[in-house]
Order: structure tokens, then C-alpha cells, then sequence
């Protein structure tokens, strides 16, 4: 089997993976027909930003308390559940479409719900994967599951589109569309009810007992790695991947065009997304320095598309965007799975989707006010330059702390020894062995693996 795929090898993985495309297919015809939905309601771009902003709220508001159940339950049964929480709020949806009787609140109201199955369904859905594929195959998988993701992006709002037009373009036909989505979790169920769970290899569960989330917080406060990694994707999700708006913007203030055009562009930068997805699934091993470097050339490609002097121009460097931007996902993803103690991967993981998603409802009012004030073009230079800055400074941070503890490691403790790994107490050594490793002087092993090499008097 290719490079590409070898993940697709383990029968558990593959029957997933099949569920979670029909799946993601779905979720992007639910998003077209929702938004259709909600402008044949109201005709109100402002009801638009509200329902998405309802969406995606409670990313923000209970990731932790998800990351928590990710860890404290089995992940395969917690994501049964959140496959039914997500699909009956879609279904109760489409069935006020379809007789006709949907308003805006109805929208508003089961947006937020399935908000909340998806706050909860991330975290799991996240940390599952290295249960199926196992810690050598996981950066793979990762890379598999973007790649799902994107093909269900440039499917799905396709056949949406063509189903919403045959069935009227009307309230009712938004309904339709909306209730496949529902019946589309079916898939992933069933997946799930399929796996051989004797196959699977889940984490220890975390101890029960309050102070769980405080206990997550701190562990990725105590990993200089981590917060680095977390704020590099915090400024890239809430200043630059505010694609939907930028791209509009520029498609019909800047390039005078409609919507055909508009719509050309998502699926242009969808071709750069899917094939930096499966670039990412033939890497073995992502770095921080992947991370962080991805991330650069997101802001970098981000001011150049802002300066683009035609409509052409911009389409084509739109798939240099979508590869850099999934790189730095994918790699960032793949770095948390890999380098947290299992106990607390479905926390980070949380975490991760917080600051990622949960940074979206704040960084869209700021770009759409640079556009409103100064120009569509400056939504991009502006959301690119704040981006850029955030990550240069994280940076310089993370190399000042990580030098600063590689100086006294090297100053207190001359030889090397093997130790067994305490999470809280050798994690402040981590960097300091890192940085040697990455010299060529010390190969470490694989963080989070049971033991670390340090230097002990």
C-alpha cells in the first residue's frame, strides 16, 4: 500500500474513516443549506454571522469540560453519543424546514445545540485515532482524516448546491438537504458499532476527582512546546483563516464579481487544502519547527493574496494558502497526539480546538471592520502582519525559556542518564534535551515515551 494510505491498512481505521467521509460530506451540505436557510429567512447577513457565531460559541465555552469526558470515558462510546447529539438537532431542523414553519430562532437555537455535540464529538473524535492506529501510524492518519475532510469540502456544498436548485431553491429544499445531514451520522455510528474493540488501544482513563481541567491547563503550561504550538495556531485561526469573509470580500469589492466567481475560489483553495492533507499523511514525524515554518508561509502567502492585482492572480495563489494552512494543522495535531502523556491527550486536544475554533467568533468582527474601514485588501495584509507578529513573538519567547533551561541543565547536571519519566517533574527538562537532540549530541527518544534522557549529577 502507498505511503500515503498505509493507515488505511488497519481494518479498524478504515471502517472509521469510511463513516466519517460520508460524514463530512453531510457536514458540508448542512453548512450551504443552513446558511441558504437562514438568508431565505431573513435576508440578513447579520442573522448569518450570528447563527455561525451560535455554531461555534460553545467550542469555546466547553472544550475543557469535553477534553475532560474525552479522557475519563471510553472515547468509542462518548462519540456514539455525540453522533446522535449532532444529528437531532439537524434532523428537528430539517423537519421545521421541510413543513415550512422554521423561523430564525429555530435556527438560532439548534445551531447552538449542535454547537454543543460538536464541542464534545472533537475532543473524542481527536484523541480516538491513535486508540485505532497506534502511535506509529498516527501523524498518517491525521494527514487521512484532513484529507477526509477537505474531499467532503469540495463534495458537499456541490451536491447541496444541485439538491437546494432541483428541489425549488426555497425553504423546503434547504430541508431536504439538511435532514441528509442527520441520517449522515448513521454512518459514523455504525462504524463505530463495527469496530473490534479488542483491536482498538485505549489510554488508562483519567482518575476521577475535581480539578481536572486545572490539572490539563497545567500540564500545558508546564510544556513550553505546547504552548507554543497552541499560540501559533491561536494567532493563525483567529487573525488569517477567515477565508469565507476575505474571499468574498475580494471577490466582489475588490475584482467586481459574483457569486459563481466567489464559489470558484473556496473550491481552488480546497484543491491546495486536500493536497497539503496528503502531503502531511506521508510524514512520519511532525517537528515544531513544521509548525511554526507552516505557519510563517501562511502569513507570508497571506499578504501576498492581498496585493494580487487581479481575479486571477488571486485564485491562483489561494492553493499555496490552503497546503501552508493545512500543513500547520495537520502537523500541530499530530504534535499534540504524539507528544502528551495519554492521560491528558483528550485535555490538550481540547485545548487545541478552543484556541483554534473558539478564536474564530472573536478574530471575524476585527477583520470585518478592517474591511468595512479600510478595504477588503487589508483584511488579508493586516489579518496576515497580526498573525505573523503573534507567532514571531511566541517564538522568541519559547527559544528564551528553552535556552534559559538548557544553560542550567548543562551547568547542574555534566553526565547523562536514562530516568523513568515523571510528567510533572522531568517536563521542565524537556527543552533542554530537545535542543541538544536537534544539535546532533543527544538523541532523546520519543517525547512522551516512559523514559527521557537528562543529564543527572
Amino acid at each position: 500500500m502507498s505511503p500515503t494510505f498505509r493507515s488505511l491498512s488497519v481494518r479498524n481505521y478504515r471502517v472509521y474513516a469510511s463513516g466519517a467521509l460520508v460524514s463530512n460530506i453531510g457536514t458540508w451540505m448542512q453548512r450551504v443549506a443552513q446558511d441558504w436557510l437562514v438568508l431565505a429567512l431573513t435576508g440578513s447577513g447579520t442573522a448569518l454571522g450570528i447563527t455561525t457565531g451560535l455554531q461555534l460559541l460553545p467550542a469555546l465555552l466547553f472544550s475543557p469540560l469535553a477534553g475532560v469526558v474525552a479522557d475519563r470515558f471510553p472515547k468509542r462510546r462518548v462519540l456514539m453519543v455525540t453522533q446522535v447529539a449532532m444529528a437531532v438537532p439537524a434532523a428537528v431542523l430539517g423537519v421545521l424546514a421541510i413543513t415550512g414553519v422554521a423561523q430564525a430562532w429555530h435556527v438560532y437555537v439548534l445551531a447552538f445545540l449542535f454547537g454543543v455535540g460538536t464541542a464534545f464529538d472533537a475532543p473524542a473524535r481527536q484523541s480516538f485515532v491513535v486508540e485505532m492506529v497506534g502511535k506509529e501510524d498516527l501523524a498518517n492518519a491525521v494527514g487521512l482524516n484532513s484529507a477526509s475532510f477537505n474531499s467532503g469540502r469540495m463534495i458537499g456544498p456541490a451536491v447541496a448546491g444541485v439538491m437546494i436548485a432541483a428541489l425549488g431553491s426555497g425553504v423546503v429544499a434547504t430541508g431536504w438537504v439538511i435532514l441528509l445531514n442527520a441520517v449522515s451520522y448513521f454512518a459514523v455510528f455504525m462504524s463505530l458499532v463495527a469496530l473490534r474493540v479488542r483491536e482498538l488501544r485505549p489510554a488508562t482513563p483519567a482518575s476521577r476527582g475535581k480539578g481536572a481541567v486545572r490539572a490539563g491547563v497545567r500540564y500545558v503550561r508546564s510544556r513550553p512546546d505546547l504552548v507554543l504550538i497552541l499560540t501559533t495556531v491561536f494567532f493563525v485561526g483567529t487573525f488569517g483563516m477567515n477565508f469565507q469573509m476575505t474571499s468574498a470580500l475580494m471577490a466582489t469589492e475588490v475584482f467586481g464579481k459574483g457569486a459563481t466567481e466567489y464559489g470558484i475560489l473556496g473550491s481552488v483553495m480546497a484543491i491546495g487544502s486536500l493536497a497539503g492533507a496528503l502531503l502531511a499523511a506521508r510524514r512520519e514525524r511532525p517537528t515544531r519547527r513544521l509548525v511554526v515554518g507552516a505557519a510563517m508561509v501562511f502569513v507570508t502567502v497571506e499578504v501576498a493574496s492581498g496585493l494580487m492585482p487581479t481575479y486571477l492572480a488571486f485564485a491562483i495563489v489561494l492553493p499555496l494558502l490552503g497546503l501552508s494552512a493545512l500543513t500547520m494543522i495537520t502537523a500541530a495535531n499530530a504534535y499534540i497526539q504524539l507528544t502528551v502523556t495519554p492521560q491528558m491527550r483528550g485535555r490538550v486536544a481540547a485545548l487545541y480546538l478552543m484556541v483554534f475554533m473558539g478564536g474564530t467568533p472573536l478574530g471575524a468582527p476585527v477583520i470585518g471592520w478592517i474591511g468595512e474601514t479600510f478595504g477588503a485588501r487589508w483584511t488579508l495584509i493586516l489579518g496576515g502582519v497580526v498573525a505573523g507578529a503573534g507567532i514571531v513573538s511566541a517564538t522568541a519567547f519559547y527559544l528564551l525559556r528553552a535556552g534559559l533551561h538548557l544553560q542550567l541543565d548543562l551547568r547542574r547536571r555534566p553526565r547523562l542518564a536514562v530516568v523513568p519519566r515523571d510528567p510533572r517533574a522531568a517536563v521542565r527538562t524537556t527543552d533542554a534535551v530537545e535542543a541538544l537532540d536537534e544539535a546532533g549530541r543527544l538523541d532523546a527518544g520519543e517525547a512522551g515515551a516512559p523514559a527521557v534522557a537528562r543529564a543527572e549529577a
